[in-house]
């Protein structure tokens, strides 16, 4: 028996039972559509939530931790001959600095997958104008690299980045803040450090986020204005943000600037643990949901073809009377399923990309989220495709394996 008579007895079988035939591909065509529709979902919430975080996060950065104290020195000077112990031990009194900053900028530069590199220089202050105050964080920064990495031209309001470049008593200022100190672009702000040092910095920028927290309490300034406001000299760098091609790679590159420096790194990874925790449990509930219905689908195609044979019982002993194999009628049971499988990946395809759409174009106008973020990748097609046709073979299989075992002699005579 060829293959094209056993697929013109599964199609007549199929089309035979319209409704059923229908059912059966409404379910897999649901389980298509409502996977593609999770993952193009859960991806573009995943992505959105991730540029939130790269957005004020670098993908790598260096820095010096502070140590504490060890049995070293004892151990030069007593030697092996005893256990040295330190009780409660304490931190070292030490700068926190990174020596050398301007070769170890140059170097990280230097690395191939490296984008940018900015040195930085971080002080608490107290930002006034005249008998108005507001607590911040004033950065000093390489403000060219610095816009590379998290593109702070985009948040920009009112003014340029290019201003505080070129104006060495310049500060940026988010938008509460300003609002908060009343205080407008090429106004003057007095800003107050924690050990008593004051300066009085021109605002030549004032940019927004629509993060309240960041928008009220973050400042951008040249590192020398921090440098002084911390009463430092110019080589005193505490921090180096790198940015990298492909951010996913943050662990590894980091490892390897790391073991040639000898300074500490802290990924983007490591430093939004809980961020990427949500982000698998959003994966396992939407793949939880999409493999339940894909599931439910895969029974109900067992169910429409296990009724099948039983109302069609002696059409298959006279099938196998006439020389048909135990294999062909498995073959034709197994075609049929695929067909039922077939009919809903189409329509589940088309489908699922329209309720994707249909959901993209939600209006949410809060912060800088206009609408719902969903993404639309050729790979979520194919998986939903591969799903759908295996869960509609696997559902054929045992019912067409319960066919070939039928005897036609107990059958015809019964």
């Amino acid at each position: 028996m060829n293959l094209q008579i056993n697929s013109e007895i599964a199609f007549t079988y199929l089309v035979a039972r319209k409704k059923q035939t229908l059912v059966a591909s409404l379910g897999v065509m649901f389980g298509i559509s409502m996977y593609i529709f999770m993952n193009s979902l859960i991806s573009g919430t995943n992505e959105y939530f991730e540029k939130m975080t790269l957005s004020s996060t670098p993908h790598i950065r260096l820095y010096k931790d502070h140590e504490t104290s060890n049995s070293a020195m004892l151990d030069q000077s007593i030697g092996d001959s005893t256990v040295n112990l330190i009780v409660n031990p304490r931190l070292i009194k030490s700068d926190d600095r990174l020596i050398n900053p301007v070769g170890l900028v140059q170097f990280i530069r230097s690395v191939s997958s490296v984008t940018a590199a900015s040195p930085q220089v971080t002080a608490t202050v107290i930002c006034s104008n005249g008998t108005v105050q507001s607590n911040g964080v004033v950065s000093g920064i390489d403000i060219i690299e610095q816009d590379k990495m998290f593109d702070i031209t985009s948040t920009m309001i009112a003014g340029s980045v290019k201003d505080l470049y070129i104006n060495p008593n310049g500060i940026i200022i988010g938008s509460v803040m300003a609002h908060n100190l009343n205080i407008n672009l090429e106004d003057d702000v007095t800003v107050t450090a924690s050990n008593g040092s004051v300066k009085v910095l021109h605002v030549v920028g004032i940019f927004q986020t629509t993060i309240k927290n960041v928008d009220q309490t973050k400042c951008y300034s040249n590192v020398s204005v921090v440098q002084q406001l911390l009463k430092k000299d110019r080589g005193y760098i505490t921090d180096i943000y790198i940015n990298i091609k492909d951010h996913n790679e943050a662990n590894v590159v980091a490892s390897s600037i790391a073991k040639v420096t000898g300074y500490n790194v802290e990924t983007w990874q490591s430093a939004n643990e809980q961020a990427i925790a949500a982000r698998t449990i959003r994966d396992t509930i939407a793949n939880s949901v999409v493999v339940t219905i894909l599931l439910v689908a895969g029974f109900g195609i067992y169910n429409i073809l296990n009724m099948m044979i039983y109302e069609k019982i002696k059409e298959i002993a006279i099938l196998k009377a006439t020389g048909f194999a135990g294999q062909h009628v498995i073959s034709i049971f197994i075609i049929q399923a695929l067909l039922i499988g077939m009919i809903g990946v189409v329509a589940g395809l088309g489908f699922g990309w329209l309720v994707s759409k249909t959901v993209s174009m939600i209006y949410i106008g809060k912060g800088n989220l206009e609408y719902l973020p969903v993404s639309f990748y050729a790979k979520h097609y194919v998986q939903g495709s591969a799903f759908g046709i295996l869960t509609a073979f696997f559902a054929g299989y045992i019912p067409a394996v319960r066919a070939s075992d039928v005897d036609p002699v107990q059958i015809i005579r019964g």
